[in-house]
């Protein structure tokens, strides 16, 4: 998802020029790592970005209802309070932009998203069934999202194609949100030191973040 672009708004891209010139080279050359490009790396619902891109789609269980939901409006740019109830108080939402720990730096995310892109609408939005390998409590989603600037342009200012894979727990509610790009692998720590490197980076700016976007959903201030 096009985050800062969304995430870092230009209070993140401030901190980050105040660093110095050898640590932002360092980094952006460990950004331009992110994501794995190689379509047989498993992403984060334990598949290939091939495997995912061939799942059949399915129709949802009735408890899946609420947080297919709350997930398009979060993707339309029209999150509300209620929104935000499909995620656990701790859950984590990943994607090649940011790492946002607690519901808390979620909303920051989502609204600093809004914001930013004032209109999205979703082309294409498939549920997709599980494979034997993936358990039930994994939501696997493929999403085309079209973002604009401007709300009355004719045209978005971008397209792009994620897959969402939603890890659940026994009360239905989102744990681990994951977004993926063209369904390619996000790297973590788990993958040595530039994964490392990359992490933590995206842990800051979702922090960073956090600081300056209201917990209010923009939909929701009055004039």
């Amino acid at each position: 998802m096009i985050r800062l672009s969304v995430s870092t708004t230009r209070y993140s891209a401030y901190c980050y020029a105040s660093q110095p010139r050898a640590f932002r080279a360092f980094t952006s050359s460990a950004a331009r790592k992110m994501p794995v490009s190689d379509p047989n790396a498993t992403n984060a619902s334990g598949l290939s970005a091939n495997e995912t891109k061939n799942l059949k789609e399915r129709s949802p269980e009735p408890h899946e209802e609420k947080i297919l939901q709350g997930i398009k409006e979060l993707y339309t740019s029209k999150p509300t309070d209620r929104t935000y109830e499909i995620y656990a108080p701790e859950a984590i939402f990943h994607d090649p932009i940011g790492i946002a720990e607690g519901i808390k730096s979620i909303r920051a995310q989502f609204n600093g998203l809004a914001k930013l892109f004032p209109r999205a609408d979703i082309p294409s939005f498939r549920l997709l069934e599980n494979p034997p390998s993936v358990p039930k409590s994994k939501i696997l989603i493929d999403q085309d999202v079209s973002y604009y600037r401007d709300p009355n342009a004719s045209s978005p200012t971008k397209t792009v194609n994620s897959l969402l894979t939603l890890e659940t727990n026994d009360q239905h509610q989102v744990v681990r949100h994951t977004e993926e790009w063209d369904h390619h692998r996000e790297t973590s720590k788990e993958d040595g030191f530039f994964g490392m490197l990359n992490e933590n980076r995206k842990k800051f700016t979702a922090n960073f973040t956090g600081m300056f976007i209201s917990q209010e959903p923009p939909t929701q201030k009055k004039d």
